[in-house]
């Protein structure tokens, strides 16, 4: 059974020389900071960035996040980061794939989990907000469920 689809978004990234080790392979960790450019793009598409989240009232905390490297990505590579949310009333849950921009070919496979936290008691949302609800279906390629 495939997952429900909410909206995609990609975002390009030239891997930079600081990011690579000494092979010129991007190191595992800086995969964690490609993913957060991407969702940061994301979130800002919808006008619901960070800033905005806290202006709700809302932080939003990774709280799970898994990855499958398959290729190593390389200094000077354009990669593209395909984002596909596919949980949005009781999180924010995103699965990824980085590709080779020219190629297409797969390199990385991840998701990521953030949930909403009242900045007022500290007390985790079992049920997104309202305002997420309403920022994420502004997004062009929004498919309800």
């Amino acid at each position: 059974m495939s997952k429900h689809v909410y909206c995609r978004h990609s975002h390009e990234i030239d891997v930079p020389f600081f990011d690579v080790d000494p092979m010129h392979i991007v190191w595992h960790g800086n995969y964690v900071k490609y993913l957060e450019v991407a969702r940061c793009a994301f979130l800002s598409s919808i006008g619901y960035d960070y800033n905005e989240m806290g202006r709700q009232g809302f932080s939003w905390p990774i709280v799970q996040m898994n990855f499958k490297y398959i290729k190593p990505a390389v200094f000077g590579q354009k990669i593209r980061v395909e984002l596909a949310v596919v949980e949005i009333e009781s999180c924010l849950r995103i699965d990824y794939v980085i590709v080779d921009a020219q190629s297409g070919v797969k390199l990385t496979k991840a998701s990521t989990t953030q949930a909403a936290v009242s900045l007022v008691d500290g007390e985790l949302q079992f049920q997104t907000p309202p305002s997420w609800l309403e920022a994420v279906k502004r997004h062009p390629t929004f498919q309800a469920v």
